[in-house]
């Protein structure tokens, strides 16, 4: 198969000639929203940096996710493997991370047609709940208060399709390399009055690696209706998925074989179901109306095949955890053997279920005879959690799987229910000054609750997880907006947005009891909220007259220190062990510039062309001082310093883009990304040397035979680079050997791969 659809894409593109890969428009819209649920607003007239997507972006572009699409194409973004699983990336931005990983400092905020959809648990971001084939539109917004919690770095809103935005019918099927095939329907119909959007998406793949393989079945639609002042929108969605992403690897290992990996399985499977009922109406000219009410639910199971700490005791025939026999949930002590030693088989089930709405209005009307833009609104989510979890000790296999051994271990199991009840208040004003001077000022109060109910205590020490937690804030922003030139702009904005400890952070927060993640919780202390205070300002523009199409440019500057920020420290000899504490401040502070160009007929009249560049430079620090493990010795202590660079944040990002199109039917396009070195995870104190930085190329094509027939195909890693996208410190010499004692992991790029697909459309 792999073969076959190379060589067939291989073929294909010999005998097409250069095409786009490129969307045609990566810069700013005109409109884009001013809260989580809509409202309009010129995105001249908005002092901070937004870019945006289109479904048809997406689609030229030819990525499998949302995340792969904001890694290839948007400014100051990038995405690592950590999991390395397609549909399980992080997503960073301006050193902020929306991650699936548990133990990562959240600090994007997400929405899903106006629902928050950072899961309440720790704040993770699931991205392969929702097919791209039913995104309508996505915004990407720097550090904005209302957005609400988590919007430290920013905010990621996301539009699905509708059947007013998506009257087609469609069949998308592509396959290729590591046995990845991938069916997509969907359609949409509108009379004017009622309409429906529907998505199915079957995807699934072997993997590149070994034992990787991926299988997910999304189903995603929105039933509506359209009157003359009003709309309503049904949603629905859910999903069934089965992924595995076994991580980094050790790198003497990968040096061996790139399709390694240490233990396994590392399996994840997430069951969504999503519903919303969202509208707005009319009250007048220039009042609307909008509100939305949303019941969501989640339920994900996690099993990690893992190596194991646990030896046998000295002085007994027991099994010994740091000179303590270890006892099972069964209250007895544990015989030492070889069914019980070199493996721990960790597993988890989240049952969360969220629900909540918001309400808001703005008003377009003028004010003093002044152009003005006002919204407010108010959003409630609750949530309840249950969380378990269970290590069953085990033994490896010849090719480090692992086989249970039926005892399962009494400090590490977990039973928690936990509950949040958030409570906003927002607002955003736009009021025009002068013709061409706007400002902004915005706000959001933020209070919640959450409540925590340990249901297993077994601690003869009287530690539990039982808890209740109150935070609560009012986070301000105001901002300048100055058209200098009839085509060019200058903005300035100063924003403060927080984040509220999760409770999977609260309950692994006590130093004196490091917990595992993401299944064994210990202990309750308190964390202080995490406050960024941002400043931002710049510039941007077009050059239009210059190149007779369309040439857009920015550059801008941005400023943003985290107080009392919340990291995972490691205390342990695995990699996941360890606790979360408050570490003072953090700063992140950097340049961004872009530029896209649009220009027909360059070389002749059947020629289109396409460029854009967005470069980043990005500087993340630690300003107070603090305490971790040495990655090098975990039995000594090193200190963080000031100035220190923050760990997984390259210093220096650039994306370029070129592509053309021809006769309207054939394009083909290039596309290139350079990610600069990053220190390891666990090496806050910037001890050893960092992972390297890396150059990647993909190529796209296609070619519409019919208006309603098109054939498409991908190479991604043109040039087969070798790369590693994700680095962290372990323990390998105890499975695999003395020689395997560098203790650096890495997560490794995939190499060059190609797919072809075609799409009928009516």
């Amino acid at each position: 198969m792999n073969k076959f659809a190379y060589g067939i894409f291989t073929l294909t593109l010999s005998q097409l000639v250069f095409a786009q890969d490129e969307p045609q428009d990566l810069g700013i819209m005109n409109i884009v929203g001013t809260s989580p649920i809509g409202g309009n607003i010129d995105a001249d007239k908005l002092p901070t940096n937004v870019q945006t997507v289109s479904a048809d972006q997406l689609e030229k572009a030819q990525t499998i996710s949302l995340a792969d699409y904001i890694n290839r194409y948007l400014g100051s973004a990038h995405v690592n493997e950590a999991q390395n699983n397609p549909l399980q990336p992080d997503i960073h931005y301006r050193g902020f991370v929306a991650s699936p990983l548990m133990g990562l400092p959240q600090g994007l905020s997400t929405y899903v047609n106006g629902v928050r959809f950072n899961e309440p648990f720790g704040d993770t971001v699931n991205w392969d709940l929702i097919p791209q084939g039913a995104i309508d539109s996505m915004a990407l917004y720097s550090s904005n208060p209302v957005y609400g919690l988590n919007t430290l770095g920013g905010a990621i809103a996301v539009k699905t399709k509708t059947g007013f935005s998506s009257p087609k019918h469609q069949l998308e099927v592509y396959g290729g390399s590591w046995d990845r095939h991938s069916e997509e329907l969907t359609s949409g119909w509108n009379n004017g009055t009622w309409g429906y959007f529907i998505d199915l998406n079957h995807f699934e793949e072997a993997g590149w690696r070994d034992f990787s393989p991926t299988k997910a079945d999304r189903a995603f639609g929105t039933l509506s209706w359209r009157g003359d002042k009003g709309s309503l929108d049904l949603t629905l969605g859910g999903n069934d998925n089965n992924m595995r992403g076994n991580g980094a690897t050790p790198i003497q290992l990968l040096n061996e074989n790139r399709k390694a990996i240490f233990t396994h399985p590392d399996q994840t499977v997430t069951r969504m179901f999503f519903s919303e009922l969202s509208g707005s109406y009319d009250l007048t000219d220039n009042i609307e109306v909008s509100a939305n009410t949303y019941f969501r639910q989640n339920r994900m199971r996690t099993f990690n095949g893992d190596d194991s700490d646990y030896g046998p005791c000295e002085d007994s025939s027991f099994l010994c955890d740091d000179g303590e026999a270890v006892k099972d949930v069964n209250n007895n002590y544990i015989m030492s053997g070889s069914n019980v030693l070199g493996a721990t088989r960790n597993s988890s089930a989240t049952q969360m279920r969220g629900k909540g709405g918001t309400l808001q209005t703005a008003f377009t009307g003028d004010l003093f005879k002044h152009q003005n833009n006002l919204t407010v609104g108010t959003s409630y989510d609750v949530s309840q959690i249950h969380f378990a979890s269970n290590t069953e000790l085990g033994s490896l296999t010849a090719d480090r799987g692992t086989v249970g051994s039926g005892f399962y271990v009494d400090e590490s199991k977990v039973r928690l229910h936990a509950g949040t009840e958030m409570v906003g208040v927002f607002l955003t004003d736009t009021f025009s000054i002068t013709d061409k001077l706007a400002a902004t000022v915005a706000g959001r109060y933020n209070h919640i609750v959450v409540d925590m109910k340990d249901k297993y205590i077994n601690d003869e020490s009287g530690k539990n997880l039982n808890g209740n937690h109150t935070f609560e804030r009012l986070n301000p922003s105001a901002g300048l907006t100055y058209q200098l030139l009839d085509n060019v702009n200058v903005y300035g904005n100063y924003a403060e947005s927080s984040r509220a400890p999760t409770p999977m952070e609260l309950s692994c927060a006590d130093p004196e009891a490091p917990c595992k993640l993401p299944n064994s919780f210990v202990a309750d202390p308190p964390l202080n909220q995490v406050v960024a205070k941002t400043w931002e300002g710049g510039v941007r523009g077009n050059l239009n007259k210059l190149v007779d199409g369309q040439w857009k440019w920015n550059l801008g500057f941005f400023h943003a220190i985290n107080h009392d920020d919340i990291i995972f420290h490691r205390a342990g000899e695995l990699a996941s062990q360890g606790y979360f504490s408050n570490v003072g401040q953090t700063r992140r502070y950097g340049i961004e510039s872009g530029t896209s160009i649009d220009k027909q007929s360059v070389l002749s009249s059947i020629d289109d062309w396409h460029f854009s560049t967005n470069y980043t430079y990005l500087n993340a620090r630690y300003l107070d001082g603090f305490d971790i493990q040495n990655p090098n010795n975990t039995d000594e202590i090193a200190r963080v310093n000031k100035g220190d660079k923050i760990s997984s944040i390259p210093e220096h990002m650039f994306k370029a883009a070129m592509s053309v199109d021809l006769w309207k039917k054939v394009s083909l396009g290039i596309n290139g990304q350079y990610s600069g070195q990053q220190f390891f995870r666990g090496d806050e104190a910037n001890l050893t040397k960092p992972l390297s930085g890396y150059w990647v190329f993909n190529g796209t094509a296609e070619y519409k035979i019919t208006k309603n027939f098109a054939l498409f195909g991908k190479v991604n890693n043109i040039f087969d680079v070798r790369y590693n996208t994700f680095g962290v410190y372990g323990q390998a010499d105890e499975v695999l050997g003395d020689e395997y004692n560098s203790g650096r992991f890495v997560s490794p790029g995939a190499p060059r791969a190609g797919w072809i697909g075609v799409r009928l459309s009516i």
